[in-house]
């Protein structure tokens, strides 16, 4: 069964998504963000050691969930298929880049239709920023820019980034990864809730292949609005859920939703992140469920961004989120950090090296 071939199939799609997340949100995720595949990687990174911020740790199941979902559904309608071999080191670099841009922004594409639908403007600020992104990565596919085809491998080796995963979920159920007592990261749904709904966004995204990156790119390619109805309807779904919980506020600098009201910033970010991910094939999410179904390539791509997002919080590149002074009570504005601003000049000038350096061979002659 595929829920790609029709539009109502992918509304569906969106709908159940859009409950997954909102169920996640109401039964204690962070504040207007429920489900962020940039902040969930950074907290499980934290969890690990790989960066020291006491405040983003936190082995999220969901990411482990959105993975074997997809690896379990797509094993049963016989779509597995463990393939490698495509540019590893440039999806590594891109997978950074995402991440570096996602958390410059203060979350990836789906929080940010997510904020979108809690009423925060900085993120549509953002969108026109990653939709800037993705056309122009676009129109380097369309002039040549290739990372090379992958090939078949041995069915055990799409396997491994499912099976870590899990390992890293069975390490902090045993309390030996480390958990954040304040802050964003201690801020969760049940750990059972959590891996059930990671593990039903994983399955429907992987027979909808729910992409924001791709239904932008589809849309600028081939007139194809397809991928974008399932976003569409997840977005409602949490614009329902925020207006009937309260939670539907508009303004930019909104403490408590964990963004910042640097406008030029958030567009370079998500802009950044919109480029890196067309050249990757896929969006954050569209990686860990395409590393689920057995690509080794977008598995190297979800272990940059578990880089980048070390990088992130150990070099200051990741911007702070606007908050209330406990006391004074005043509004303190968030922003991009000097760090991060020349981090995302850099990635972006990276992914224009790599789009212009990699080329289908037909192209070059």
């Amino acid at each position: 069964m595929t829920l790609y071939d029709s539009k109502k199939k992918l509304a569906l799609a969106g709908v159940v998504c859009g409950i997954v997340a909102a169920i996640l949100a109401f039964m204690g995720n962070p504040a207007n963000m429920a489900f962020c595949i940039a902040c969930f990687v950074r907290d499980m990174a934290g969890s690990l050691g790989m960066h020291q911020a006491e405040v983003v740790q936190y082995a999220r199941p969901e990411i482990v969930g959105l993975v074997l979902g997809s690896f379990v559904i797509s094993v049963a309608t016989r779509e597995y298929r463990s393939t490698a071999g495509s540019s590893p080191m440039i999806r590594f670099v891109l997978g950074m880049i995402i991440m570096i841009g996602s958390l410059v922004f203060l979350g990836c594409p789906l929080r940010m239709v997510i904020r979108m639908s809690a009423g925060d403007l900085n993120a549509w600020v953002a969108l026109v920023g990653f939709i800037c992104g993705v056309a122009t990565g676009t129109i380097m596919l369309k002039n040549g820019t290739s990372l090379g085809r992958s090939h078949e491998t041995g069915k055990a080796s799409g396997t491994v980034l499912p099976i870590l995963l899990a390992g890293v979920l069975v390490l902090a159920a045993a309390g030996l990864l480390k958990a954040s007592e304040a802050g964003p990261g201690s801020l969760h749904a049940p750990v059972i809730a959590s891996l059930i709904g990671g593990l039903v966004f994983g399955a429907f995204a992987q027979k909808s292949r729910m992409c924001f990156a791709g239904g932008i790119r589809d849309v600028i390619l081939m007139k194809n609005f397809d991928l974008l109805t399932v976003i569409g309807s997840l977005f409602v779904v949490m614009l329902i859920f925020n207006v009937a919980t309260g939670r539907f506020v508009v303004g930019f600098n909104t403490p408590g939703i964990i963004a910042h009201a640097d406008h030029l910033w958030n567009f370079l970010g998500m802009y950044a992140v919109g480029f890196a991910a067309v050249l990757a094939g896929g969006c954050p999410l569209r990686q860990l469920i395409l590393a689920g179904q057995g690509s080794s390539d977008s598995a190297v791509t979800v272990l940059g961004l578990f880089f980048g997002a070390a990088l992130c919080h150990n070099l200051g590149i990741a911007s702070s989120g606007t908050a209330l002074n406990a006391e004074t009570n005043e509004v303190v504005a968030g922003a991009a950090t000097q760090n991060g601003k020349i981090a995302v000049i850099i990635c972006i000038i990276v992914c224009f090296v790599i789009a212009f350096t990699n080329k289908r061979e037909s192209v070059k002659k």
